[in-house]
């Protein structure tokens, strides 16, 4: 299949309408030359409104950490954006909902197939992390992130951007002064390329 009839095919997709409160609404970036993947949860509410892959304060953060402008994020070329759901699941009691499980099993290997110059993959979050780490879902958020050198240079776990795990980096200092600053460096050199 052509990548323009499977992305023609998953901006129409409704498999998991019935389950959303606002309606489906495929959030993703893509193209077969991006370098870069990022393997985020689901949209947020923000997202979903815009249409555009981290289009908020969780954006925000994540292109500080990767140190680049919101145009190098937003070519394609650069990234792909593939979250493990493509459309916003609704809100639960402490944050969003789970990912849906429907759009992973439908979507994700078609779509990863076709990105053949991937030379980082940035997993956000723990549903993404169980998927592109299966063998790491029972370790604590910590612990994986602490460990990120046994996956690099061709993975990094992180926490997830959102200003809800202010606490976490703030309790985690070595985050920033010691994972940032390699991974900024890294992406620099793939832009670079």
């Amino acid at each position: 299949m052509s990548t323009q009839s499977l992305l023609q095919q998953v901006s129409k997709c409704v498999i998991c309408e019935p389950h959303l409160p606002l309606g489906a609404r495929p959030v993703i970036q893509f193209n077969p030359q991006a370098r870069i993947l990022i393997a985020g949860q689901a949209p947020g509410i923000k997202v979903h409104e815009s249409g555009k892959p981290f289009d908020d304060a969780s954006g925000q953060r994540l292109r500080s950490w990767l140190g680049v402008t919101s145009d190098e994020f937003y070519d394609d070329c650069n990234f792909a954006i593939l979250p493990m759901s493509f459309c916003y699941p609704g809100k639960g009691k402490s944050g969003d909902l789970p990912p849906r499980k429907e759009c992973a099993v439908a979507w994700r290997e078609k779509l990863l197939a076709q990105l053949n110059n991937i030379e980082l993959t940035i997993i956000l979050g723990k549903y993404a992390q169980a998927y592109h780490l299966p063998h790491t879902k029972q370790l604590p958020l910590t612990e994986l992130v602490k460990s990120w050198r046994e996956y690099w240079p061709s993975y990094l776990p992180l926490p997830h951007p959102s200003p809800r795990n202010n606490i976490w980096l703030k309790k985690n200092p070595w985050f920033e002064q010691q994972v940032l600053p390699e991974l900024g460096n890294k992406i620099r050199t793939i832009l670079a390329r």
